[in-house]
C-alpha cells in the first residue's frame, strides 16, 4: 500500500511535509484536504485523525500526525540525505532545538499575522483594529530578529553549509505573513539572502508550487467569504485573534 499524505498547501506545516518528501524523492499520494471547506471536520477525515488537524501520514494500517514527527519519520524510514536531519548528534540537536522553538515563536507569531490580515476580515467582512494588529507584528518582528541572531547568524543555513529541516521549517512559517503583503524581508538583508539560499535549495519551480495558493490570498478569501460558517466560529475565533 502507498504511503498517502493528506495535505492543504495553504497550511505552512503542511507544505514543510509536502516539499521535503518531494524533494527527497519520496514517493506518496496526495490526498487533498479543503480547510476553508471545513473537509477536516467531515466524517471521512475523522476516520483518519480524531485531531481533525493537517497534515496526516498514513502508511499502511500506521497514522502518523504533527508536521516534525511525520518528517523525522519520513528521514528515517527512506534514509533521506543526512543533511537534512543529521545523525550526528550535536547537528541533529541543532535542529531539533529550532524546531522546538519555533512552534510558540516563529509559528505563532506568523500565524496569528495571518490571521488578523487575511482570515478574520474575510469571515467577519471587517478590518482587524490597528491595536490589535501592532501588537502581533511587533511580536513577529521580535521571532524574525530572533531567528537571524540565535539561529542563523553569519551562517549560509541554521546548520551552516547545508540546509536542513529547520531551514524548511522556517521558511514556509516566515512566508504565511508575507502571503498577505506583508514584506518582512524588506529591510534584512541577512533574511533575505537566507531565503535567496533556501529557495534555490529547494528549487525554485517546487517552492513557488508549493506556495502557489498562500500566495493567492484573494481566491482563499472569497472560498470563506461564499461558503460562510457558522456565528459561533466567527466569535470564536474574533476571541482567539482579537
Amino acid at each position: 500500500m502507498s504511503l498517502e499524505l493528506y495535505l492543504d498547501l495553504t497550511s505552512q506545516p503542511c507544505r514543510s511535509v509536502y516539499i521535503f518528501a518531494k524533494l527527497t524523492n519520496i514517493p506518496f499520494e496526495y490526498k487533498a484536504v479543503d480547510l476553508s471547506a471545513g473537509e477536516h471536520y467531515g466524517e471521512e477525515f475523522e476516520k483518519v485523525s480524531i485531531l481533525r488537524k493537517v497534515p496526516v501520514l498514513k502508511d499502511g494500517a500506521f497514522i502518523l500526525t504533527e508536521s516534525i514527527a511525520i518528517m523525522q519519520y519520513l528521514a528515517g524510514k527512506y534514509s533521506t540525505p543526512d543533511h537534512w536531519y543529521p545523525a550526528d548528534l550535536q547537528k541533529r540537536a541543532r535542529v531539533d532545538e529550532y524546531l522546538a522553538w519555533q512552534h510558540t515563536n516563529m509559528r505563532t507569531s506568523g500565524s496569528k499575522v495571518f490571521w488578523l490580515r487575511s482570515v478574520i476580515p474575510a469571515l467577519t467582512g471587517a478590518p482587524v483594529p490597528q491595536e490589535k494588529m501592532d501588537p502581533a507584528v511587533e511580536d513577529l518582528n521580535m521571532s524574525l530578529k530572533l531567528f537571524e541572531e540565535k539561529f542563523l547568524q553569519d551562517r549560509p543555513f541554521v546548520l551552516g553549509e547545508k540546509i536542513s529541516l529547520a531551514d524548511l521549517v522556517a521558511i514556509v512559517e516566515i512566508m504565511q505573513p508575507v502571503g498577505t503583503g506583508l514584506d518582512v524581508f524588506e529591510g534584512r538583508p541577512v533574511l533575505s539572502a537566507w531565503r535567496d539560499r533556501v529557495k534555490n535549495g529547494i528549487g525554485v519551480e517546487l517552492f513557488d508550487e508549493a506556495h502557489q495558493k498562500v500566495m493567492n490570498l484573494s481566491s482563499l478569501q472569497q472560498a470563506l467569504q461564499s461558503k460562510g460558517l457558522p456565528e459561533f466560529f466567527k466569535l470564536r475565533l474574533q476571541k482567539m485573534f482579537i
